[in-house]
């Protein structure tokens, strides 16, 4: 490897710092969800180009960079098991935002290197669009713009504190159109897609139950939905948030239909009749990288894009990769089914042969003991009540062969998909159609907006039967086990075990006990609620229903003076706060000391060119003057050292420079001063 003597001094010290900084920034967000490894690269980057700088390391040859870039190909690809996909590519892209760093020689170099921070701050946006991200984000833009400023400044070798101001007032002058732009641009839809995050945590609920799913999501805190209400809000436990329906059970899990299994008289859901008064509310939804929607029971989407399913689930097209909004209309005592088709009879009724043979005996015993269906579900609940069943979120682990007759007969010890399953197995073996309902259950409600929280742990699965006359009927087996766990929620259900988040010891949810933890944690969701509802969910639709609410009919000639006028009106006021009162900036005393044997020249009738640069001008006087020749290019080297760099910078050596110059120009040429 060569060594440049030269290159550590072409990038400014305090530029450098603060792109170092800017890079520790952003790496920052991408901690929890990239590999611990990136850290020491970040690490060890920053110590050898600093070590550079510092005269004691060279930059890495040719070799060395190619053997890094593939050293970090392939741990990241040792890391996730491929390089496809949303985060091993951000992982390879941090790398190399890391190793830009020991090519950085020349303010070129630093320029590419600024420029890809920008790009890295944009695709943070990509995993979180939470307001506390956002205004990190315009944290992390300011350090990186303090870099490229401080690079345009090759005389602060110092770093310096103070180079932030610049680039705050900057962002703080295009806030105000950066607003207009929001509202009035058009919001033009994506022009490519992005992966999906494989390694992402937990969305919410699968397609798919086997015992110990919903457990397991329920040690998560993370929000799935929220829910405002346009009325009053429902009591917790008429709160049951449907999302899928499980009809089918092989190999141990129940599954949804899926969309070939179903004949054409069964694509589309039968005409309902809706009873009673509808329950309106807006739904804001995070991603989950799945289809499946959530309401309550019998809704209607009051939107485009939002479909109905042939067993009454809300349905989206398209992958839920962003935080979707809709709005919705539920008439939850409305009958569905109330003549079932015999496709959906047999389908509603099959179960794998041979399976579970203790439960389907302990199922028709019960039922040969009951008048109707109706009740025989009242027996199997009543069962349920009499044994010595526990709800708990620590099941044991059941094994796959007869785990129904496990369940009842042995460990009686489950959560809420132990007790959906095996109800409605035992319906269907005594002849009564049922099916799994997984979805969300409850909600916690907040007092400061009046939003429904429906948490991860809020996951829950119940059972709906169909009984002659009343059509789906839904049953939670849960209720019978644990009424606390409906009327209260989770956490007071399972209190006594004390196994609610446990894996999260700092989560706030832990701490709703201390009061003013619980009321910061609850205005702050109130906050990010309406960051959601008004910023992040502000997309197409709302905006052409803001502007034609101002313009009435939107047409392009309106269109487009819209935005000329908002911006007029915006950089007008921005105009004149930065040009009023505004004063020359006070030249250095060098370049005053120019000026001065420039004047002096110009009595000697040489007079300096627009644009001529002070070391042509001193050799024109030479030309013209040759009696003033030694002391004018004296003056012209001294005042060069000092302008341009080549002189030492500290305050003592400047003063002394500066009055070097201010004696040279002091001693012009006697005779010829007189002449």
């Amino acid at each position: 490897m060569k060594r440049d003597p030269a290159a550590g001094t072409l990038i400014p010290r305090n530029a450098l710092v603060w792109i170092i900084f800017s890079q520790f920034a952003l790496l920052a967000p991408h901690l929890l969800r990239l590999p611990l490894w990136l850290v020491l690269v970040y690490l060890g980057t920053a110590v050898w180009r600093l070590l550079v700088f510092q005269g004691r390391a060279s930059f890495p040859g040719r070799l060395v960079r190619a053997s890094l870039a593939l050293g970090g190909c392939g741990a990241v690809f040792l890391s996730y098991g491929n390089l496809l996909g949303l985060e091993p590519t951000v992982a390879l892209l941090l790398i190399a935002f890391a190793f830009k760093l020991l090519e950085l020689v020349k303010p070129k170099d630093a320029y590419v290197l600024l420029f890809l921070g920008y790009f890295i701050c944009v695709i943070g946006f990509l995993f979180s669009q939470d307001i506390l991200f956002v205004l990190y984000s315009l944290f992390t833009l300011v350090l990186v713009t303090t870099g490229l400023v401080a690079l345009h400044r090759p005389r602060e070798d110092r770093f310096r504190l103070g180079s932030l101001r610049l680039p705050a007032l900057m962002l703080a002058q295009a806030f105000p159109l950066m607003l207009v732009l929001f509202f009035v641009f058009p919001r033009i839809g994506p022009l490519w897609t992005v992966p999906v995050k494989s390694h992402a945590a937990k969305t919410g609920v699968s397609d798919f139950m086997r015992p110990g799913d919903i457990s397991e999501l329920s040690q998560s805190d993370d929000v799935a939905f929220r829910v405002q209400f346009e009325g009053d809000i429902p009591p917790k436990s008429e709160l049951y948030w449907r999302g899928l329906v499980f009809s089918v059970l092989e190999e141990g899990a129940w599954r949804s239909l899926r969309y070939n299994e179903l004949p054409g008289l069964e694509l589309r859901p039968p005409a309902v009749e809706p009873e009673g008064e509808p329950l309106e509310y807006t739904v804001l939804m995070l991603p989950t990288q799945q289809n499946w929607l959530y309401s309550l029971r019998y809704a209607q989407p009051a939107q485009r894009g939002i479909l109905s399913t042939a067993d009454y689930r809300l349905y989206s097209p398209v992958e839920i990769e962003e935080q979707l909004q809709y709005r919705v209309r539920s008439w939850p005592v409305t009958a569905l089914d109330p003549e079932l088709s015999d496709w959906r009879r047999e389908t509603e009724l099959t179960l794998p042969e041979q399976d579970n043979p203790a439960t389907r005996e302990l199922a028709q015993r019960l039922r040969d003991g009951a008048a109707d269906s109706a009740a025989f579900v009242d027996a199997v609940l009543q069962y349920f009540r009499d044994e010595p069943f526990v709800y708990t979120l620590q099941p044991p682990l059941l094994t796959a062969e007869n785990s129904m007759d496990q369940f009842l007969l042995q460990a009686r010890r489950g959560f809420c998909e132990h007790y959906a399953y095996a109800f409605v197995v035992m319906m269907r073996a005594a002849g009564v159609p049922a099916r799994v309902v997984a979805g969300y259950q409850g909600g916690e409600i907040n007092p400061v907006n009046r939003t429904v929280i429906v948490h991860q742990f809020d996951a829950h699965a119940w059972a709906e039967v169909w009984l002659e006359g009343r059509g789906w009927v839904r049953i939670d087996p849960t209720a019978a086990v644990s009424p606390d766990r409906i009327e209260l929620g989770l956490e007071e259900a399972v209190a006594a075990e004390g196994s609610f988040l446990a894996n999260s010891p700092l989560s706030p949810l832990r701490y709703r006990g201390v009061n003013w933890v619980n009321m910061l944690r609850l205005r702050y969701d109130a906050l990010t609620y309406r960051w959601q509802s008004w910023v992040t969910g502000f997309d197409g639709e709302e905006q052409y229903r803001l502007l034609q609410d101002l313009f009435g009919s939107i047409r392009a000639p309106v269109f487009a003076g819209a935005i000329l006028l908002s911006g007029v009106v915006v950089l007008i006021p921005v105009g004149w706060l930065l040009l009023r009162h505004r004063r020359p900036r006070p030249l250095p005393p060098e370049q005053r000391l120019f000026l001065e044997f420039c004047e002096q020249m110009r009595r000697q009738g040489i007079t300096r060119a627009t644009g001529e640069a002070p070391g042509s001008f001193g050799r024109r006087v030479a030309r013209e003057a040759p009696q003033l020749a030694g002391w004018a290019m004296q003056f012209i080297d001294a005042f060069e050292q000092l302008e341009y760099g080549g002189a030492p910078r500290d305050a003592a050596a400047y003063r002394q420079h500066l009055a070097g110059l201010r004696q040279r120009l002091r001693r012009v040429p006697q005779s010829e001063s007189e002449r």
